[in-house]
């Protein structure tokens, strides 16, 4: 994707910000509570203001500093800026007596016919880069919230590691502990009894992220979720066979957040392209409708047609002869986003949006269904059970010819695949 696609999107900071989150202890000082960039708010919509951006109508900021580089990649959180929690969660962090904003578990799992126990005897990996010195006591805050299982390190439910498999972690990040928080809920939400594995890669380049999803793999994971992304170059088909070839374990990847336009990893052949949709509940019988999330032209999910990468045999489609993106799609919408605990870098509550929340989601939902055959590629079952999806039908994220890559409709797309789940069939075995 060109580096025009890829701008960030600058969030009105400064008092929105201070108004969803205080200050918690844990965090770091108010010195680091900046633009994901390292400027203040003000030169933010100073920034903004030049580029032609209304900042009066921005309402969420990156997480993570966009790559200088094209072998550095960016996380794909998006978090909001205009929503105050209650007084007594942003006080004390868990009230189960007040929902926090954003949807939390079980709206998720009846939204997707999801079992509220799934996950069991699985691992769900979650790689991401820097270190998040909170991780573990931010998820337990979410899963004491919503009364789910209580996973730590003690009980051996959740694990944290170094690229190398140790416990060497890298310098701690606010904008990627932002990410890695919203790796761990959503894992939480959707596969609650899985047990988690986070990998901090020692740099955001793909070298590091790639090395950190290897030593997923080797500590047994069947399920490894990536929600980071960077611009598509030569070099990718190498990376695919350094890093993403893993027959029988389910690799997911954010299609990006910067609307139409293809992102890597989300091209490789070996993985699962997830793209992004705003959900709404509703009064049909699903209880829920989507669309294309798509706020505008450098904002929504991405898509489009590999400029490297080869297709897998699997999918069909005739307008793009190389590897098109996605596969299937999950919400991630901030606007219609999912609530989040962290306190590295914010102050408990928030709510979070981006394809960084669809990616964590379809990998917990293939752990729901099981672990994959051992030497399949998870990626194709969806294609073999394209009825058991919600076919997501309307909404675009930008202009392309042909126009299927950036415009929903019926059957197969570029921004949403071939839609979301409705329960575990699609992303069973067989």
């Amino acid at each position: 994707m060109s580096t025009s696609r890829r701008a960030p999107i600058t969030a009105a900071l400064g008092a929105a910000v201070l108004a969803v989150a205080g200050l918690a202890a844990a965090a770091p000082s108010a010195s680091a509570m900046t633009d994901p960039s390292g400027a203040s708010a003000s030169a933010a919509s100073a920034s903004a203001a030049s580029a032609g951006v209304k900042t009066s109508d921005a309402h969420v900021k990156r997480v993570c500093a966009q790559p200088s580089d094209i072998h550095l990649m960016s996380c794909q959180a998006l978090v909001r800026t205009d929503v105050a929690e209650p007084n007594a969660l942003r006080s004390h962090g868990v009230d189960r007596a007040a929902a926090p904003s954003g949807y939390g578990p079980s709206d998720l799992q009846s939204a997707y016919n999801l079992p509220s126990d799934g996950g069991a005897g699985q691992t769900v990996a979650i790689v991401d880069a820097q270190d998040d010195p909170n991780a573990e006591s931010d998820l337990a805050a979410y899963r004491a919230q919503y009364g789910l299982p209580s996973c730590t390190t003690s009980n051996g439910c959740f694990q944290k590691i170094d690229q190398n498999g140790g416990t060497n972690y890298p310098s701690a990040d606010s904008g990627w502990a932002g990410e890695i928080s919203l790796d761990l809920d959503m894992v939480s939400a959707v596969a609650p009894n899985a047990h988690i594995l986070l990998v901090e890669a020692s740099s955001a380049n793909m070298s590091d992220l790639g090395t950190a999803v290897n030593q997923a793999v080797s500590q047994g994971a069947k399920f490894v979720s990536n929600s980071y992304g960077g611009s598509e170059d030569s070099s990718d088909t190498s990376a695919d066979s350094s890093y993403f070839n893993h027959p029988g374990v389910a690799i997911t990847v954010s299609s990006g957040d910067s609307a139409y336009g293809v992102e890597y990893p989300a091209a490789s052949q070996y993985v699962t392209a997830v793209g992004g949709t705003s959900l709404s509940k509703d009064s049909s019988s699903r209880g829920w409708s989507e669309s294309v999330w798509s706020t505008s032209s450098t904002e929504g999910a991405g898509s489009g047609c590999s400029a490297y990468d080869p297709k897998p045999s699997w999918q069909t489609d005739t307008g793009c002869s190389k590897r098109t993106v996605a596969d299937v799609s999950a919400v991630a919408d901030p606007a219609t986003g999912v609530a989040v605990y962290d306190t590295y870098g914010a102050s408990g509550w928030n709510v979070y949006g981006g394809t960084s929340a669809s990616s964590p989601i379809i990998a917990s939902v293939y752990a729901d269904a099981g672990a994959p055959g051992s030497g399949d590629y998870p990626s194709q079952y969806p294609y073999a059970h394209t009825s058991a999806l919600n076919d997501v039908t309307s909404g675009s994220n930008g202009s392309c010819s042909p126009t299927y890559l950036c415009t929903a409709g019926a059957g197969y797309d570029g921004p949403t695949g071939l839609g979301t789940p409705n329960g575990l069939t699609a992303f069973t075995a067989g």
